[in-house]
């Protein structure tokens, strides 16, 4: 039987990995990390995406979301120069998703409590897209003090982790679902 591709190379079997260009490292490197945990939020991101009722132009900008994070997770698996931009990702995408972070918001009561994740699926899924894009935000954080990250990549990061927070409270509200409130006195 011929193999149609090579899926296992049987290559990291001893725990390393080979990088962009072939330098192989340990499994556990926080380079790894970095990019390993933006591929997970990627994954979420596209769970967020295939639930029902998100609205189309929202699905629309969920899906350049996607190939901004393929990027940044390409431009972290390759070991660049300082001073390297990350490919396909520039101060334009950050301005970008800024505006699509004031539109939604501009769609929303003034929040005057913190919110607690939950309400609807979309919501639901768009907080844990939060909570992860701030884990990759940690992630990139730790890898720039070992090598020079583009501003881009972790600004970008800090501004999704916002994104998926006005997204969470638009589909709650949007879909006429209350907000949770945090109460700190619960019993």
């Amino acid at each position: 039987m011929t193999k149609k591709s090579l899926i296992y190379t049987a290559t990291g079997d001893a725990g390393t990995t080979s990088l962009v260009g072939g330098k192989r490292v340990d499994k556990d490197d926080i380079r790894l990390e970095a990019y390993g945990t933006v591929d997970e939020l990627n994954a979420h991101v596209g769970l967020l995406d295939n639930l029902h009722n998100v609205p189309s132009e929202m699905k629309d900008y969920i899906r350049v979301i996607q190939n901004k994070l393929f990027n940044i997770g390409a431009y972290l698996a390759t070991e660049t120069a300082p001073g390297t931009p990350a490919p396909g990702l520039d101060a334009d995408d950050v301005k970008r998703i800024e505006e699509q972070i004031d539109f939604i918001d501009s769609e929303l009561p003034p929040l005057r409590n913190f919110v607690l994740p939950g309400g609807s699926k979309i919501s639901s899924r768009a907080h844990i897209c939060r909570t992860v894009a701030r884990r990759c935000e940690r992630r990139v954080v730790t890898l720039s003090k070992i090598c020079p990250i583009d501003n881009n990549v972790l600004t970008y990061l800090n501004r999704l982790s916002d994104y998926f927070f006005v997204l969470a409270r638009f589909n709650n509200i949007h879909n006429q679902i209350d907000e949770i409130f945090w109460d700190k006195d619960c019993k």
